[in-house]
C-alpha cells in the first residue's frame, strides 16, 4: 500500500508556470506507475500525464503535451509535475495516482490506479 500527499498548488496568472509534487510513503514507490490526474467543477476526473515504474516511458493528454513534463524520482519517493504556460483551462484540482504493475507500462485510465492523493488546487487567472 502507498499514501500519496501532493503539494505546490496555487493561483498563477495565465503563461505562468507552477511545479505540483507528489511524495509516496512506502518502500516500493519503483513497483508503481504514476499518474497526474485532474477534475474541473462540474467536469470528470481526466488524464494529464503518465510515468512508468523506472521512469523510462512517459506519456501526456494532448492539451498537456509541450507545456507538462512529468517525472518521478525513485530514491526520494517523489513524483513531480512542472507546468509551463499555463492556461485558464487548467484550472482544477490535480491529483497524483498509483497503480502496482508488473511492467514498465504508462496508464492513462484512472479506473486502473488503486491509490489516490487528496488533490491539490491549480488556479490560472486570465
Amino acid at each position: 500500500q502507498v499514501q500519496l500527499v501532493e503539494s505546490g498548488g496555487g493561483l498563477v496568472q495565465a503563461g505562468g508556470s507552477l511545479r505540483l509534487s507528489c511524495a509516496a510513503s512506502g518502500r516500493t514507490f519503483s513497483s508503481y506507475a504514476m499518474g497526474w490526474f485532474r477534475q474541473a467543477p462540474g467536469k470528470e476526473r481526466e488524464f494529464v500525464a503518465g510515468i512508468s515504474r523506472s521512469g523510462s516511458n512517459t506519456k501526456y493528454a494532448d492539451s498537456t503535451t509541450g507545456r507538462f513534463t512529468i517525472s518521478r524520482d525513485n530514491a526520494k519517493n517523489t513524483l513531480d509535475l512542472q507546468m509551463n504556460n499555463l492556461k485558464p483551462e487548467d484550472t482544477a484540482v490535480y491529483y497524483c495516482a498509483a497503480a502496482s504493475v508488473n511492467y514498465n507500462v504508462v496508464l492513462r485510465i484512472a479506473g486502473n490506479y488503486a491509490y489516490w492523493g487528496q488533490g491539490t488546487q491549480v488556479t490560472v487567472s486570465s
